[in-house]
């Protein structure tokens, strides 16, 4: 059973002969009542002091998992970015030797062409300078039979006048 400060204010004692003196009774049974409703009152207090925290640890709890839950979720996501950015800077370097290994196919390629167009020249060049070659001996032997038929005429000439 519990006391309630009306329980301790209401209570009546029998008075017998050689009792305690009322008074003094009522006065400590009046202060232990306002002791006790003081009690009560910081007691309840207490209570809705103590609910209010539970409810800010429960606040903070849901605060805490909704946060580590954000830490694992961007923790996943950085990685998942470190991934992807280390995938792309692969396939970026792949991409770049892959053109680089090209250019120099094509510029090997042009080199072997202008060697072949270099040889192709010298060998026009050549070609070239021996037709020029028989041109000139061509004409010096033209002169020559020129001055033969010159000399050839001059003699038939001073033949007949002779």
């Amino acid at each position: 059973m519990k006391i309630t400060p009306l329980d301790i204010q209401q209570k009546q004692f029998r008075v017998k002969f050689r009792g305690f003196d009322v008074e003094e009774v009522d006065s400590f049974l009046e202060m232990v009542r306002e002791e006790f409703e003081e009690l009560l009152r910081e007691n309840s207090r207490l209570r809705e002091e103590l609910h209010k925290m539970e409810n800010h640890l429960s606040e903070y709890k849901e605060t805490e998992m909704v946060l580590k839950n954000t830490l694992m979720t961007t923790q996943q996501m950085i990685e998942e970015i470190k991934g992807n950015a280390q995938k792309e800077a692969e396939l970026i370097v792949k991409d770049a030797e892959l053109k680089a290994d090209q250019m120099i196919e094509r510029a090997q390629a042009k080199a072997i062409k202008i060697h072949e167009d270099i040889t192709d020249m010298k060998g026009i060049k050549r070609h070239f300078k021996e037709e020029i070659r028989r041109m000139v001996e061509s004409h010096i032997k033209m002169l020559d039979s020129t001055e033969e038929w010159e000399d050839e005429l001059r003699n038939s000439k001073a033949e007949m006048k002779g």
